[in-house]
């Protein structure tokens, strides 16, 4: 077994719950983007969900070669691959979906809300973020005077991937912003999301999971 198993089966637990209380009926005229797509491992899940078009999208070349070799494996002609950074992307390009998944992405990005706009403006219905998170701050800060105090809304931590940005699982630029939960569920709703859920766990899900060291949100357009 895979040292990456078993976060994979529990996204695609959690996923597959999501799915069946979101789009029960028919998927065939329905639409997903697969943001970071790596080789595909969603996209076809989505395809074999029934989802009649699934656009997976990667910023490595090497990663579109290998998604695009396992859809054609599986026969699932209804998966496109392409290949974009994700700041690149926009809805008059790619078009607005019923699903835009952004599942192990956001914590490997130096602007990881930039990357959060990118995927509302693709969302039509909803969207899946599954992310690593720090640990959050509250409290109260001096903005500029004692006379003006802010509070904290979440935290970001800076996560230093300069070293790897070679391998296939981290960062292409280096520097790695990763947020708390209480900042992602903040930014979603600021950025134009109507309602946010962070979703379940499986009592037998991955520990990153179940310790919420990782977290899978949903945000819903309306």
């Amino acid at each position: 077994q895979g040292e990456l198993d078993a976060v994979h089966h529990t996204r695609s637990q959690m996923l597959d719950a999501l799915l069946a209380r979101e789009f029960p009926a028919a998927r065939g005229d329905l639409s997903a983007v697969d943001l970071a797509c790596h080789q595909g491992w969603f996209s076809a899940q989505l395809a074999q969900a029934g989802f009649g078009t699934v656009i997976g999208v990667d910023a490595r070349p090497e990663h579109v070669a290998d998604a695009s070799l396992i859809r054609d494996a599986l026969g699932l002609a209804q998966v496109q691959v392409q290949r974009s950074d994700v700041h690149a992307l926009t809805a008059e390009a790619l078009g607005v979906h019923d699903l835009v998944l952004c599942f192990g992405l956001i914590y490997h990005l130096e602007n990881p809300v930039s990357a959060l706009r990118v995927a509302r403006a693709l969302t039509r219905r909803v969207c899946v973020i599954e992310t690593q998170v720090v640990p959050g701050l509250t409290g109260w800060v001096d903005y500029g005077s004692y006379r003006f105090v802010r509070p904290l809304k979440g935290s970001f931590g800076i996560i230093d991937e300069t070293g790897e940005t070679h391998g296939p699982e981290a960062s292409t630029t280096g520097i790695c912003l990763v947020p708390s939960v209480e900042a992602l569920c903040w930014v979603l709703e600021r950025i134009g999301f109507a309602r946010v859920e962070v979703l379940p766990v499986p009592e037998d899900g991955y520990e990153q999971l179940v310790h919420r060291k990782r977290v899978m949100v949903a945000a819903w357009v309306d």
